[in-house]
């Protein structure tokens, strides 16, 4: 496998929930790839699919069209041992570090339990070793083995979290917003811990955030989610330095400035969010869009490559005037 070929592959991704003629479009119609040891970001507002990408990549829910390809074969075709096996490689970061980890078991338990299902140790001095080992590496000490998630800081639970998907020695992991739920005192140590662990053991990772400034520190790549649909794919620096779709543009205008004196163009977003039972036709964002035009309600934009990596799905071609160019403030 080369360093071009994707480890993970999604082809036509379509997730719906409920039956009948008006179902909840979660996911629609989304393509992407993620190169082996690259971090791709998923971004978008709350509702936007992402979540359900994520979960749908792993299979914890199953996808209703499309293809997701693990080192080239379709894992919707797994079952059985194929797909036991097939779990140790693909991995998953909660996004609520106080949910997600059984307040019965101790922390040993917890993380001994991945290592059994797979069978990764051999005898109780291994296991032990091997969650000592576990723990240390995201800045734990091996006593807190016998401890209760209770008693634990949420940053602390966050690194728990973090060592049980580690503890099967993935290839991916998908981080479904692993800081939300943190105080913003701790979420830069979750941070450097993601960003050490990726260099360290070369992992790949699906980041899912709705934190721009995150999101352009860790990535490699960025996705722009909006209503189930990919809006615009680049490299992070050039997402953030050359944003090129209208919602690209007003999410980053959005984004929290550190300095309040700073001059800040703002991109005017009319209405709410529609709802992923009836969404617009044609492009799913005309309705908030401040430069839509009528055929934008007629057709849906394919995603088309506007420079080497770069892609938009977007009508209206007259707004990649060099002038467009450069970071919003």
């Amino acid at each position: 496998m080369t360093a071009a070929t994707p480890l993970i592959e999604v082809r036509g991704l379509k997730k719906y929930f409920g039956s009948g003629a008006r179902p909840v479009r979660a996911v629609d119609d989304v393509s992407f790839a993620i190169r082996p040891g690259e971090t791709l970001g998923l971004v978008g507002e709350s509702g936007s699919g992402k979540s359900t990408i994520g979960r749908t990549v792993l299979r914890l829910v199953e996808r209703t069209e499309g293809e997701v390809l693990y080192r080239g074969e379709d894992i919707g075709k797994f079952s059985g041992e194929r797909l036991r096996k097939l779990r140790s490689k693909l991995q998953i970061i909660f996004q609520d570090p106080y949910a997600s980890l059984n307040p019965k078991m101790r922390i040993g338990a917890i993380l001994g339990e991945a290592l059994s299902t797979h069978g990764l140790h051999k005898g109780a001095a291994a296991r032990d070793a091997r969650i000592a080992e576990l723990l240390e590496t995201v800045g734990l000490r091996p006593e807190h083995a016998s401890r209760f998630p209770h008693e634990f800081s949420g940053g602390q639970r966050q690194r728990i979290g973090v060592a049980r998907a580690l503890a099967v020695e993935p290839e991916f992991i998908v981080a479904d917003e692993p800081l939300s739920a943190l105080d913003v005192s701790i979420q830069a140590q979750v941070i450097n811990l993601l960003a050490d662990l990726r260099e360290r053991l070369s992992l790949t990772m699906l980041f899912i955030s709705h934190d721009l400034d995150v999101v352009e520190y860790l990535c490699d790549r960025v996705v722009v989610l909006y209503l189930g649909k990919v809006m615009e794919v680049a490299s992070t620096a050039e997402l953030f330095a050359r944003p090129t779709h209208p919602y690209t543009q007003a999410l980053l205008a959005a984004s929290p400035k550190p300095d309040p004196l700073q001059p800040t163009q703002h991109v005017a977003l009319q209405g709410d969010i529609p709802s992923p039972i009836a969404p617009p036709s044609g492009c799913v964002f005309r309705t908030r869009c401040p430069h839509a035009i009528e055929a934008c309600a007629l057709t849906v934009p394919p995603l088309v490559e506007i420079s080497p990596g770069h892609h938009r799905a977007c009508l209206r071609t007259d707004l990649l005037a060099p002038a467009a160019e450069g970071r919003l403030p």
